[in-house]
C-alpha cells in the first residue's frame, strides 16, 4: 500500500464550479514551469513566497528549474498573514501593471497559501492560482480545500474567502529541508486526519513513528497522499463548510486560541497538537469520546515530538476569551467538532457541539493543560 503512493495519479478535489487535481509526487517541482504553462495558460504569472522559501527555490535546493518569472516576497511567519501584507501585495501587483489575465503561484507553507490565495481571490475580483506547498502542514491540510484568508488582532482567519486553486502541486522532497521543529509540527494534522476519518491510517501512523521521524521518502509520500485523500473527500462533500467539513476543525478551537494567546509564538502545528489533546479530553468528560481517547492521542503526539502540555505563560482566561470569538460559534456559545473515537466524529446538526464555558474551563483545569507538564 505504501509503495503505491508514488505511482498513482493526482487526487481529485471537486467543488461547485468543477474540480482540481492535487499532484503528490516526489520531484514534481522540477516540472513546475511546464505545469504553470499547462494550468495557467496565456497568463502573466507572479510567484508569491516568503523570503526564505524564495531563496531556497531560486538556489535549486529542491531540484527545481530556474525561475525567471516575476516574484513578490514577504517576511516569513504568521505575523505576515495580515490585512496589511495583503494590501502591500495587491498594491505591488497594481503598480507592476498586472491585470485580469494574471495568475498567482503560492509557493511555501500555510501562511503563504492563505495569504497569496487571498490575494488571488480578491485581486481584480479573482484570478486563478496554484498552491505549491513546501511544508508538512501545508501539504497535508492547508493547501487543499480553497480556504484563503488573513488574521486580525482579534483572531485567526477572520477575514478571507473560499477560492479554489487551479491545482495543488506537492513535492514531498521539499520536506527534507525543513527545520526539525517545523517538520514535526505539521505531523499533528496527519494525526487529526486519522482521528476524524480513518482509524487504520491512525494505526499506520502509530506503527511508523520511527520512519516518519527519519523522513523516509516512501513513508512521507504515503503520509502526504493519504492525508490529502482524506481532506479531499471531506471538502468535496462540503465546499463552504456548512456541514461535515467542520470535522476538519477538530482540535482547532483550542489551537487557534493557543496561537493568539501566545502572540503566535506557539506555531500552528504545535497548537493543533495541544488542541487535539485538550479537545479529546473534553470529549471524554462529556461522555462523547471513548475512554482512553485523550491518552492515546497524547501518547502518539508525544512520540512524534510534539507538545502535549501548554506553556505556563498562557493563561486560562486568555484562552477562553479567544475561544469566545471562534468562527464556529453560534448564538454566543463556543462550539467544538467533537472526536468520538479513532476515525469517528460526533454527528450532530452542523457537526459541532456547543459546550458551556464552565465545562471547558473545568476540563482544562482538570487535565492541567494550562501548565507545563
Amino acid at each position: 500500500m505504501v509503495g503505491e503512493a508514488q505511482s498513482r495519479g493526482p487526487v481529485l478535489v471537486t467543488h461547485a464550479l468543477g474540480s482540481y487535481p492535487v499532484y503528490v509526487e516526489p520531484g514534481v517541482l522540477a516540472r513546475l514551469p511546464l505545469l504553470i504553462q499547462e494550468l495557467l495558460p496565456e497568463r502573466r504569472v507572479v510567484l508569491i513566497a516568503d523570503a526564505r522559501v524564495h531563496s531556497l527555490y531560486r538556489s535549486g535546493d529542491w531540484g527545481t528549474a530556474p525561475w525567471d518569472g516575476e516574484s513578490l516576497t514577504f517576511e516569513p511567519g504568521e505575523k505576515s498573514k495580515t490585512r496589511e501584507s495583503w494590501g502591500e501585495l495587491t498594491d505591488q501587483l497594481t503598480e507592476r501593471g498586472f491585470g485580469r489575465d494574471a495568475g498567482v503561484v503560492a509557493l511555501g507553507g500555510g501562511v503563504t497559501g492563505d495569504l497569496a490565495g487571498f490575494v488571488a481571490a480578491t485581486y481584480m475580483r479573482g484570478i486563478p492560482y496554484l498552491q505549491v506547498p513546501t511544508t508538512v502542514l501545508a501539504m497535508l491540510d492547508a493547501s487543499v480545500g480553497g480556504k484563503t484568508g488573513v488574521d486580525t488582532p482579534l483572531g485567526k482567519n477572520l477575514v478571507g474567502a473560499f477560492h479554489a486553486p487551479a491545482a495543488v502541486i506537492a513535492d514531498p522532497r521539499t520536506l527534507q529541508t525543513l527545520p526539525e521543529r517545523e517538520y514535526r509540527a505539521g505531523l499533528a494534522e496527519a494525526v487529526k486526519h486519522g482521528l476524524i476519518a480513518d482509524s487504520s491510517y491512525l494505526a499506520w501512523i502509530e506503527s511508523n513513528v520511527d520512519a516518519i521521524g527519519k523522513r523516509d521518502p516512501v513513508t512521507l509520500a504515503h503520509l502526504v497522499r493519504r492525508s490529502v485523500e482524506i481532506k479531499a473527500q471531506v471538502v468535496s462533500g462540503d465546499e463552504r463548510e456548512s456541514g461535515r467539513r467542520a470535522i476538519l476543525n477538530a482540535g482547532h478551537t483550542i489551537a487557534h486560541a493557543v496561537e493568539q494567546s501566545s502572540g503566535y509564538v506557539v506555531p500552528h502545528g504545535e497548537a493543533v497538537a495541544l488542541g487535539l489533546v485538550a479537545e479529546s479530553y473534553l470529549s471524554e468528560t462529556l461522555g462523547i469520546g471513548t475512554p482512553g481517547l485523550s491518552g492515546r492521542v497524547a501518547a502518539l503526539l508525544n512520540e512524534l515530538g510534539l507538545p502535549v502540555r501548554l506553556p505556563p505563560s498562557i493563561s486560562l482566561s486568555r484562552l477562553l476569551d479567544s475561544m469566545r470569538r471562534d468562527k464556529k460559534n453560534k448564538k454566543g456559545q463556543v462550539h467544538f467538532a467533537m472526536i468520538a473515537g479513532a476515525g469517528q466524529m460526533q454527528a450532530t446538526d452542523g457537526w459541532t457541539t456547543p459546550v458551556p464555558v464552565r465545562q471547558i474551563e473545568a476540563a482544562l483545569t482538570a487535565m492541567e493543560v494550562s501548565r507545563a507538564g
